[in-house]
């Protein structure tokens, strides 16, 4: 059986990149300018999330099982630059039934200029990977104090994952 596999945003967490190019980023308001109903404003940010400190911890059964944990931090990028920072620990709560499958809650904060983004979501992996991976914007602090909505994290290497963050505020 295929150990805990490293993600970002996974990211998280994670919770990465294109390796080659920087990504283009974008940040505003919703299309059109205007704000959705309730006043409220959407800012979406491309990021690259990259790992600098992962650690696995095998609990129970020796392998993948229950329980297994996965602890993860590193930076963010936008573009060639430092951005920010970021830190996960995603949780497996369901191994199988298909070889090399499991289920892992991640639970993470990305620390950006201004304040801090908390993310959580349920991520599943199979034998192929994870795909692309949606999870919640649950808060923040600073200038995120009422931010919600979504990350979506598709990785680019083993230790790169590349975020659309479209954070409502």
């Amino acid at each position: 059986m295929r150990r805990f596999a490293p993600l970002a945003l996974s990211a998280a967490a994670l919770i990465t990149t294109l390796v080659q190019a920087a990504p283009a980023v974008a940040a505003g308001s919703v299309p059109g300018g205007g704000h959705p109903a309730g006043g409220h404003r959407t800012e979406v940010l491309e990021l690259v999330a990259r790992q600098t400190q992962t650690t696995f911890i095998d609990h129970g059964d020796p392998g993948t099982s229950q329980g297994d944990e996965l602890v993860l931090a590193g930076d963010l990028l936008r573009g060639p630059a430092l951005f920010g920072r970021f830190g996960e620990v995603c949780t497996l709560t369901r191994v199988g039934p298909e070889p090399d499958s499991f289920d892992q809650q991640c639970v993470g904060t990305l620390t950006l200029p201004g304040g801090d983004l908390t993310l959580q979501g349920l991520v599943s992996v199979t034998a192929a990977g994870p795909g692309e991976v949606t999870v919640a914007i649950t808060g923040g602090t600073g200038r995120y104090r009422t931010a919600h909505g979504v990350i979506e994290a598709v990785n680019t290497s083993d230790t790169e994952t590349r975020l659309i963050l479209r954070i409502i505020l």
